[in-house]
This record gives C-alpha cells, structure tokens and sequence, in this order.
C-alpha cells in the first residue's frame, strides 16, 4: 500500500508540474507573439510615415520641375533672339538692347533641385526594409534613378556655358553689364542700343554657335524634367491609393 501511495504522489506531482510547464510556455509564447505584434505594429507605422513623407517631397519636386520649366522656357526664347540679332553685323548693330540682355541673362541657369531627404533616409538608415511591398520599392526606386542622366546634362550645360562666356568677353562690353545691373541683383535691359566690343562676322558667328549649344542642352532638359514631373504625379498617386493617404 505504501508503494501504491508513493507512486500516486508522484504522479500528482508530474502532473503539477507539467501543467506548470505548460502555463510557463504559454506565458512566453504570447509574450512573443505579443512583442512580435506590437514590433510589427511599430514597423507598420513607421513605413506609413516614410511614405507621407515621401509623398510630401515628391509634390515638392512637381512643384520646383514647374518652375524650372516655365525658367528655361522663357530663356530658350530670349537665347533664339539672342542667336537672330547675332546673325550679321548689320542685325547686331540694330539690336543692341536686346544682345546685351540676352547676354546678361540668357546664359544664367541654377540646378533643379529635387527633395532627396525621405529617399536618403530609406537607403542611409535601411528604412526600405520596412517597405514591404517590392512594387512599392522598385516604383520609389525608378523614380530616383531618373535624376543622374539630368545631372550629367546639366555638367554639360555648365561646361558649354565656360565656353561661352569665353566667347562672350571678345564682344561684349562690361562696362554695359555693369550699368544694367541693380542693387538687388536684377538686370534692366538697356535703352539707348549699346555697341558691342566688335561686329566682325567671325566672332559674331562664334558667339552664336556657343549659344546655339548652351540652348541646345537647356532644350534637352525640358521634356526630361517634364517626365520627371509626370513620374512623380504618378507615383504619388499609386501611394496615396495604396495606403490609403487621400
């Protein structure tokens, strides 16, 4: 009996402490599954925030793309007549407001500057890792891969623009400049038909061909920067509908 009695104790006590066991393990497995959720929860904000981010740099970009646009549009224009009153002497004689102006400003052209800071912190700081659909990555990705081909215009408008100014200082008169100039830094243009430095043809035609090529470039970049534009309208789109941001 006494035998019996033990075995019976110990059962008891098997029991208990698998049932113990069990209690503990199920304490710590929805303690995981509680951090895993709550991580997840984090992560899943955090992703949310990146892309109202994001999302506020991309209209940014429309915003400055525009604005860059209707620049270099307006200076195509006045660079065209610039080349015109170029085309002889006899052209350059009679048009001497409108050479010097064009000189001045024509030529004058700053970088877009596009919003980077959410995109640098998604590839700095590993923050694509929380972006979880990989349409959403490769999309954000497409969209900034189209700004190096822009850069490497925009060196080339730099370089030509040297060579310009190179040409320039063998016709213009900086004495003319200096007059235009105000205060706050904008130009007037003349009134009274200033002379240039020279009307030989040569240079004249020099001159030209070296705005030819700075307009050439800027021209370039137009329909670049305008798809650009439309890439960023629509990756907007696809994100506000995608996490609901509307």
């Amino acid at each position: 009996m006494e035998v019996h009695h033990h075995a019976h104790t110990e059962g008891k006590r098997l029991k208990h402490y698998l049932f113990e066991f069990f209690m503990l393990f199920l304490a710590v497995f929805c303690g995981f599954l509680a951090e895993n959720l709550r991580e997840h929860q984090v992560e899943k904000e955090r992703e949310r925030q990146y892309i109202i981010s994001l999302v506020a740099d991309l209209k940014d970009d429309t915003a400055a793309i525009d604005q860059q646009v209707r620049d270099d549009q307006t200076s195509v224009v006045l660079c065209d007549s610039f080349c015109l009153f170029l085309d002889s002497p006899d052209m350059a004689k009679k048009n001497g407001d409108g050479i010097y102006y064009a000189a001045r400003v024509g030529n004058r052209r700053s970088p877009l500057v596009n919003n980077t800071r959410t995109f640098d912190q998604l590839t700095n700081s590993g923050g694509f890792r929380l972006i979880r659909r990989s349409e959403t990555s490769n999309r954000i990705m497409d969209y900034y891969s189209q700004f190096p081909l822009l850069r490497m215009l925009e060196n080339i408008f730099n370089d030509e623009n040297s060579a310009y100014k190179s040409a320039e200082s063998q016709v213009i008169d900086p004495a003319i400049f200096r007059k235009q100039e105000n205060p706050d830094g904008t130009i007037n243009r003349s009134t009274d038909n200033p002379s240039l430095l020279t009307y030989d043809r040569t240079l004249l035609k020099q001159l030209e061909f070296k705005m030819v090529q700075l307009n050439g470039s800027r021209r370039g970049m137009i329909p670049m920067m305008q798809k650009i534009k439309q890439s960023a309208i629509d990756l907007v789109n696809y994100l506000e509908k995608t996490y609901h941001l509307e």
